[in-house]
């Protein structure tokens, strides 16, 4: 089946506003996250669980769409018959390759005439069989009936879709997907339906052989778990990329920046205030207070003995006349107590300065 021109421009028109503005959108974000060249991670354990449902029911649809056990029987098909051939002769067919059904007997009360046929293959035999107000003078009555059929694969990768880029199963990494993979699960919904309902059956009146006949139901349920497939390996592949700092980061705001300094900060005033209960508690123990001077006093030692080697010696006038400039040390030791210790240095300092006076 082709689409016309026409058609095309439409969908272009009525969906091209919603969806260029979040192209663009990507791509500069694309373009920011290859700037910043932040640090790989390795994929979070809430994106690892969404990974794997998303590929599990990809697996599923995939083998829903391929495999002949799960697709729906074609009597054409399994009988090898032609389109225009009686009715008694092709279920007599039937009959002899498998036992009749109560599916079979509806189908057989319901192929009157050849627009029945047609219908049959375009709506599939689950609808033709168990329609009860449908007919063949109103074929919109067998859309009307399909319609749930068609829609429940669509709205249950919406369910799962909707899961994995909750708050609550995958946090910020899969929120950031949510509207762009539910826009295009209900693009993919709406093509699908007006893919069946423009349908013109009467192309296959004029099949006279088998390789003639277009056996749309059968395709357009293979290419519908095709797309949805596509749809959570695409899903899949953008919380992978997104999530590892591959591709599409975005950079945190000015509040989160914040809010990190700050826990580096506090973190690192609890250490210093284990580093100073842990002293205190050394210097009230008699016992653990000798045994630091008594490590001191040996590294105090120790280190005499190594630097008043000639080597040593040597080597250490050699590095501070060509590296190190001896002013600029005590300079910038200077500036780092004063700065490290204010009250101290200014007590001190303003001392000196009184006693100058």
């Amino acid at each position: 089946m082709t689409i016309p021109w026409g058609t095309i421009r439409s969908l272009i028109i009525f969906f091209g506003p919603v969806l260029l503005p979040k192209a663009f959108g990507l791509y500069r974000k694309w373009n920011l996250s290859r700037g910043q060249q932040p640090k790989i991670r390795p994929v979070p354990s809430s994106v690892r669980r969404a990974l794997l449902l998303l590929l599990s029911f990809s697996l599923v649809y995939l083998a829903l769409a391929i495999l002949p056990i799960y697709s729906p029987e074609n009597i054409f098909r399994l009988t090898q018959s032609r389109l225009q051939i009686p009715v008694d002769v092709l279920f007599t067919r039937l009959a002899s390759i498998r036992a009749p059904s109560t599916a079979d007997n509806a189908l057989r009360h319901k192929f009157v005439n050849l627009q029945s046929r047609l219908l049959y293959l375009q709506f599939g035999p689950d609808v033709l069989a168990s329609c009860p107000f449908c007919s063949s003078d109103d074929p919109k009555s067998y859309l009307y009936y399909a319609l749930p059929n068609i829609l429940a694969p669509h709205l249950f990768n919406l369910g799962v879709i909707a899961l994995v880029t909750s708050n609550i199963f995958t946090g910020r990494d899969g929120s950031r997907w949510r509207y762009l993979a539910t826009m295009a699960s209900l693009v993919i919904g709406c093509a699908d339906v007006y893919m069946v309902s423009s349908y013109n059956p009467q192309t296959n009146a004029r099949a006279l052989r088998l390789h003639e006949i277009d056996f749309f139901h059968w395709r357009q349920r293979s290419l519908r778990f095709l797309v949805l497939t596509l749809i959570n390996l695409l899903l899949a592949s953008l919380l992978y990329l997104s999530s590892t700092n591959r591709l599409f980061v975005n950079p945190p705001s000015p509040a989160e920046r914040v809010e990190t300094v700050v826990r580096q900060l506090q973190q690192a005033k609890g250490k210093v205030n284990a580093v100073g209960v842990m002293r205190n508690t050394i210097s009230r123990d008699d016992e653990l207070r000798a045994r630091d001077n008594a490590y001191w006093q040996h590294e105090v030692r120790l280190m005499r003995e190594v630097m008043e080697e000639r080597d040593v010696v040597e080597g250490v006038r050699d590095a501070l006349r060509e590296r190190v400039v001896v002013e600029n040390v005590e300079r910038d030791a200077e500036i780092y107590v004063r700065s490290m210790l204010p009250p101290f240095s200014a007590a001190m300092y303003g001392e000196g300065r009184s006693k100058d006076d």
